[in-house]
């Protein structure tokens, strides 16, 4: 084999959700383990180059997005400027055919299951001993952790399963060594992520086994937080929030995607649930953990979504008064049960909805922020903004949630660090405090 001095640098570019990161840094670690010299979307291009992109294929901004950078590394080859670009992920996977005739210049094409082959193409070997083991692009404190790929639910809107196939848990053993690993290397928090945290299990387990993995995750030394992304409200396994009472390092937080409130929206959606259920559930969550924090995604503009259905949704917003939440206008994608049915509310209307259920969250997060003034966090600190030290309290997840200011002119903290803070100011998303020593 060829010596790492004469073969080409590998530059990842990575585009998409928290779980096309994760992929990137498997990617990452696996050329590392072949010895070549890999970095993660650098700013300095060279003529020997390979660019790999991570794609997104998710909705329509997401897979402009995708198609632009591809376009941009294409025109960079060329020029002469770089020497390949391979193209992997969830748009690739989706749209092969169409990519490989529109833009013919790209040297590789490789869905989301296709590792050992795209390595292959690069000059490396797919090696199996190097199984949990990645080189993170987040900062090394916390990482994105996936428990499982791809998605059983037939949600009328989503093209996830289309893309990442079917549900596959990874065993309790495979996980617990991979945290093993990051925790060596300064992990101290865990953000669990899959399609459906709560299928966990099923495949392999025969039951929901999410709690389990959580115990033994918890007892990973150097693990202070783990962290619940995507829980899934059909079929959702209470014992979890067992586990997240009896153990510390297990994060008071929950984001769980709900999507709407209105019948007529779910059952069309197929969600697999009901208002009722749906507003029991939160009231069952927040009774067993009083101190969580739940976060929600919702659609606005979903076809046939009338004023009425929207009215409810927003009450619905305002009575459950949710920690966090994120809003998005409905996109009609190719191939999902939701394309039969006519994308009948207009762009403008999409966007004036989501204005307004933003609105009242922002009223929400500001008054539950003043409730927080006078009292202490422990708060993990992020990085360095001018001169402001940023973090997070457990009640909140990295780039989504809100943060935690300190001046780092008065306070002094360092990156990666767990820190007291008393709360002295807040804002609509965002508090501000003085370490307390």
């Amino acid at each position: 084999m060829s010596t790492q001095m004469s073969r080409p640098r590998v530059n990842v570019v990575t585009l998409g959700c928290s779980k096309n990161i994760h992929d990137s840094e498997v990617l990452m670690g696996q050329l590392k383990g072949n010895q070549m010299e890999v970095v993660h979307e650098a700013s300095n291009i060279q003529e020997s180059d390979i660019v790999v992109i991570n794609t997104c294929g998710f909705i329509d901004n997401a897979k402009q997005e995708s198609i632009d950078t591809i376009l941009q590394y294409s025109a960079l080859k060329e020029e002469g400027k770089i020497n390949k670009v391979i193209v992997t992920g969830c748009l690739s996977e989706r749209y092969k055919p169409e990519l490989q005739s529109e833009i013919s210049n790209v040297d590789a094409y490789f869905g989301t299951n296709d590792l050992p082959e795209l390595l292959t193409t690069i000059g490396a070997d797919y090696r199996h001993e190097l199984i949990g083991e990645r080189l993170l692009s987040t900062p090394s404190h916390f990482s994105y952790f996936k428990i499982a790929e791809g998605c059983n639910r037939p949600c009328s809107f989503c093209a996830i399963p289309l893309m990442r196939g079917k549900h596959v848990s990874k065993s309790i053993d495979d996980l617990v060594k991979e945290a093993r690993f990051l925790a060596s290397n300064g992990t101290k928090e865990l953000i669990l992520i899959a399609q459906d945290l709560t299928y966990y299990g099923l495949d392999i387990y025969g039951k929901r086994n999410l709690a389990d993995l959580l115990r033994h995750l918890s007892d990973v030394d150097g693990i202070e937080w783990i962290r619940l992304q995507y829980a899934y409200p059909s079929g959702f396994p209470m014992d979890i929030l067992d586990a997240m009472n009896e153990r510390s390092n297990i994060c008071n937080y929950l984001d769980m995607p709900l999507q709407h409130i209105s019948d007529n929206m779910l059952k069309s959606m197929r969600r697999g649930t009901t208002k009722q259920k749906q507003i029991d559930l939160v009231h069952q969550i927040r009774d067993k953990v009083p101190d969580i924090a739940l976060r929600t995604t919702l659609i606005c503009g979903y076809p046939g979504e009338t004023e009425q259905d929207f009215n409810e949704m927003l009450e619905w917003v305002e009575e459950t008064r949710f920690d966090r939440l994120g809003c998005f206008t409905y996109s009609h994608e190719e191939k999902t049960h939701a394309h039969t049915l006519a994308d009948d509310v207009p762009q403008e209307e999409k966007e004036s909805r989501v204005e307004q259920i933003m609105e009242v969250q922002q009223g929400i997060s500001y008054e539950v922020n003043q409730g927080k003034i006078g009292q202490t966090f422990k708060v993990l600190v992020d990085r360095v903004d001018g001169d402001y030290f940023i973090g997070r309290t457990e009640y909140d997840s990295p780039e989504v949630d809100n943060e935690v200011v300190l001046d780092a002119r008065t306070d002094y903290a360092r990156i990666g660090d767990f820190v007291q803070v008393k709360v002295e100011r807040a804002e609509d998303f965002d508090l501000y405090g003085k370490v307390i020593k």
